[in-house]
């Protein structure tokens, strides 16, 4: 049996906003009777704003309650700001959602960006979410015929969501969850999305200048190795930078810690070396 919210539950029980607006400005659906989820959202725009959303879904109580909310979330909103909304944006409004009913989350996401797509000139849309999301070239591969998702929507639910492995692609867009031919297809755009990440970091990485490469190294210390440290009662501060040595100060519960060998070089070290250069060596100075 699946762990459901409070609030999943209080949007089944008690779902906001049901319905049809004749005269909507915008229309989407997404998923399908065949799939056993479907949803159709209807919105009201004026002077770029969502005056008002109502939704019909079939489908089980995650989908309603993924319906619900999401109509509360734009509601009020720029046509902007609606945009920018993710699956993981509903998930979370909610409360979080079981792994195997985040495609509930993803139905209404690509619901709402089919009602934009109908309500601004499709190229523009086109160029602004590729911008946005950072879009393979293709936008209509299918990847999975049982249930029609597309190679931009797995994609899309890698990026935001940072899935890995093919049975989460599974739990979040249903592909792969039926006759599993695409599988292979599936692994293989997971491998090409990270691929293209790793390369990207490594080009950020290639074009620091020496500047820059100072105000990233303080920067990571500051706001992300320190507050690690922190929660044990530690604590690092930087003491200075000549090219590829770092020289660093432990402190707190850190500093004559029998295991701060171990810390520098195992957590300190390797998140620099991670985010910035494979050649830093992290330096304790008293």
């Amino acid at each position: 049996m699946w762990d459901y919210s409070e609030k999943v539950m209080d949007h089944y029980r008690n779902p906001r906003n049901v319905g049809k607006i004749d005269d909507a400005d915008a229309v989407g659906s997404a998923g399908s009777l065949t799939c056993g989820d479907q949803l159709k959202i209807y919105l009201k725009i004026k002077d770029g704003i969502v005056t008002d959303a109502k939704f019909q879904t079939f489908g089980c109580g995650s989908a309603v309650a993924s319906s619900s909310i999401l109509t509360e979330m734009i509601i009020g909103k720029s046509v902007d700001e609606v945009r920018k909304i993710t699956n993981k944006d509903i998930a979370d409004e909610l409360g979080g959602l079981p792994p195997e009913k985040m495609h509930c989350s993803v139905m209404g996401y690509e619901a709402l960006e089919d009602a934009l797509k109908g309500y601004v000139d499709k190229d523009e849309l086109d160029e602004a979410l590729d911008e946005l999301h950072g879009k393979p070239e293709q936008h209509d591969k299918i990847v999975c015929t049982c249930f029609g998702v597309t190679e931009n929507q797995i994609w899309e639910a890698i990026k935001v969501n940072g899935l890995k492995t093919v049975e989460e692609i599974t739990n979040y867009t249903k592909a792969g969850g039926a006759c599993g031919k695409c599988k292979g297809l599936i692994q293989d755009i997971i491998d090409t999305y990270y691929h293209k990440e790793k390369e990207a970091v490594k080009t950020e990485k290639s074009s620091l200048s020496p500047a820059q490469k100072i105000l990233k190294i303080n920067s990571i210390i500051e706001n992300q190795i320190s507050s690690e440290l922190q929660k044990d009662g530690g604590d690092i501060t930087l003491v200075d930078i000549d090219d590829n040595k770092v020289y660093v100060r432990l402190r707190g519960r850190c500093s004559g810690c029998k295991n701060s060998t171990l810390t520098l070089k195992s957590f300190v070290e390797t998140t620099l070396r991670d985010a910035i250069d494979p050649s830093i060596e992290v330096i304790e100075v008293n």
